[in-house]
């Protein structure tokens, strides 16, 4: 079992930054992909960055391109979430999540499932 625990979610004015961290223990977490996810209130959590195992292939929702940067450590058994030019529509309670790659988290049909407990993120107009 993977047990994922995110940090860094604050409150931070429009146009500043916040950097998430995710790590990981249990399982192995050089084997799989890893994501972003994010919930705002009365919305689908949606995914707005993966990476896979090597950190080669990365995925970005259109909303955040250009403005999000998703890297992993694996010695570290860590992911990160450099969150730049933030919008009040970035508010959400964002959540790290472990996948066997990418185009299974993309789908919705997960295989592992494993989610960390979210962290909040907002950002002031």
């Amino acid at each position: 079992q993977v047990q994922l625990v995110e940090s860094g979610g604050g409150l931070v004015q429009a146009g500043g930054s916040l950097r998430l961290s995710c790590a990981a223990s249990g399982g192995t977490f050089n084997s799989y992909a890893m994501g972003w996810f994010r919930q705002a209130p009365g919305k689908e959590r949606e995914v707005v960055a993966a990476t896979s195992w090597s950190g080669i292939i990365t995925y970005y929702a259109d909303s955040v391109k250009g403005r999000f940067t998703i890297s992993r450590d694996n010695a570290k058994n860590t992911v990160y979430l450099q969150m730049n030019s933030l919008k009040p529509e970035d508010t959400a309670v964002y959540y790290c999540n472990a996948e066997v790659n990418i185009p299974t988290m993309r789908a919705g049909r997960p295989r592992l499932d494993y989610w960390g407990q979210g962290t909040q993120v907002t950002v002031s107009s």
